[in-house]
């Protein structure tokens, strides 16, 4: 059976991505097939892109030498470019959204293009699921950071991310003991803790504030002023972007706009100015950021990503479109879209993660 498959990568980048890459070029061809690789998400496809509708290369195993323990995605992505929400300037300014799913439909046919293996996160995997119900054979990777897909134990780049958050809150309690303060560090997750939870107990925090467990930030004062009072004099809080207090909203930087989801952030330098006001200690903000998405996969990522990427051509082998590649320990096994996509994976509030930081004394502000 010859084929030729697509491939592309969407949404936030994740340590990781150019091993799956090289993992589904390498047993394509060992199949006898043809990989492209689609440009920037869906925008190489589409005639008024930075491509002009060419953004679709051939991929060989040449594409591929030396990029497994590379961070990125040699293919470009963009969290900007659902192709069924696309934005367009009107005549008088304005932007609305637009479904042009029709010009990538029609672009997989003119390029004889026989199905897509789409590498992403909720958001990329829901655009492959519509592609799909509109008749495209796709399969989907899960790939985020925040780990929040519920069908897989674990997604690729989430491990790299915690050692990379983990890392900086080791550093900072150096730092912090040295001029007795309190930090206050932001990591990413959107609407999940799991990167805050697992960095903030692998880093000895002593608070973790998180999405799943809305805070009072009275708790927070209380297990900061008792940090000082009993001589250790520093503190450190580790808080997920979308963490929120009891009846308020998360922090957000930027708002939504058409194409666009709304830009979580801004919560560290808040709860910063409200710490050292109310506490009067000396504290600081950090923001980990993108550092959490870029550099090399850990050793974890990179073996998940190709064992994820090999399994998605075996599901092209076996024609079994519609369905994503999932984690279920110790198999790589595959789970349908649809079931894949039905609910977020939020951190349990009575999970073991959860009651160890308890046990431990952390506090979550509740």
């Amino acid at each position: 059976m010859s084929m030729k498959i697509a491939v592309n990568t969407g949404g936030g980048d994740a340590p990781g991505l150019n091993a799956v890459i090289r993992a589904v070029v390498l047993a394509a061809i060992n199949e006898g097939w043809e990989v492209y690789g689609i440009r920037d998400g869906f925008g190489g496809l589409l005639k008024d892109s930075e491509y002009n509708g060419d953004g679709v290369v051939r991929l060989t195993a040449n594409s591929v030498t030396g990029i497994t323990h590379t961070g990125g995605t040699i293919l470009g992505t963009s969290n900007r470019g659902n192709p069924m929400k696309w934005p367009q300037e009107q005549p008088d300014g304005s932007i609305i959204e637009i479904d042009r799913s029709d010009e990538i439909m029609q672009e997989f046919e003119k390029r004889g293009l026989d199905c897509l293996i789409s590498i992403g996160g909720d958001g990329s995997l829901t655009i492959a699921r519509r592609l799909r119900d509109r008749g495209l054979p796709v399969i989907g990777i899960p790939k985020t950071i925040d780990n929040d897909l519920a069908s897989t134990t674990t997604t690729f780049g989430f491990l790299t991310a915690v050692e990379t958050a983990t890392d900086a809150i080791d550093k900072l309690h150096t730092t912090a003991a040295s001029h007795k303060r309190t930090f206050v560090v932001e990591v990413m997750g959107r609407h999940s803790g799991w990167i805050a939870l697992f960095a903030g107990v692998a880093g000895t925090a002593d608070v973790i504030l998180i999405p799943e467990i809305p805070f009072t930030i009275d708790k927070v004062f209380q297990k900061v002023r008792h940090r000082y009072e009993v001589g250790r004099e520093f503190a450190v809080v580790v808080v997920a972007e979308g963490a929120k207090e009891i009846g308020g909203e998360a922090s957000f930087v930027e708002e939504a706009k058409p194409g666009q989801e709304a830009r979580y952030g801004g919560l560290a330098k808040k709860l910063a100015k409200r710490i050292e006001a109310e506490c009067e200690v000396e504290t600081r903000s950090l923001v980990l950021g993108h550092l959490q998405r870029g550099g090399q996969p850990n050793s974890y990522d990179r073996l998940l990503a190709l064992r994820f990427g090999s399994a998605a051509v075996e599901l092209v082998k076996r024609g079994d479109f519609g369905s994503m590649v999932s984690l279920d320990p110790p198999d790589v096994i595959a789970v349908p879209l649809g079931q894949a996509l039905a609910k977020r994976k939020n951190v349990p509030v009575d999970g073991d993660v959860v009651r160890t930081a308890r046990a431990l004394g952390i506090s979550f502000g509740d």
